[in-house]
């Protein structure tokens, strides 16, 4: 399987804090609260499209939004998870050694 970028990392991961509330605009949030900088909206519902067809996130339409449209919320099934440990593990391998670098992080 393909690497996954940081971005999609990161929203498979607020997909994940969020649990049953992953939405787009709420997924945006956590991201932008978390990292402390700026994500465009069609980053974001790209990105969560890009995911959904690579098979690490599932969708479902439910719920409803102040204008009574219904809401995409996301999950992360079991290949997501697995690519986000991946991800994290190829990661760690590489800041190994770089402490004196980058310091402790």
């Amino acid at each position: 399987m393909a690497a996954i970028g940081e971005f999609e990392l990161l929203i498979l991961m607020a997909v994940l804090r969020l649990d049953h509330d992953a939405y787009a605009p709420a997924v945006r949030a956590e991201i932008e609260q978390r990292t402390g900088r700026g994500v465009s909206r069609g980053a974001v519902y790209i990105t969560l499209d890009r995911l959904e067809s690579k098979g690490l996130l599932l969708s479902k339409m439910a719920g409803a939004d102040e204008g009574g449209r219904q809401r995409r919320y996301y999950q992360v099934p079991a290949k997501g998870v697995r690519a986000i440990r991946r991800t994290l593990s190829a990661l760690e391998q590489m800041r190994q050694g770089l402490e004196p670098i980058l310091g402790k992080l």
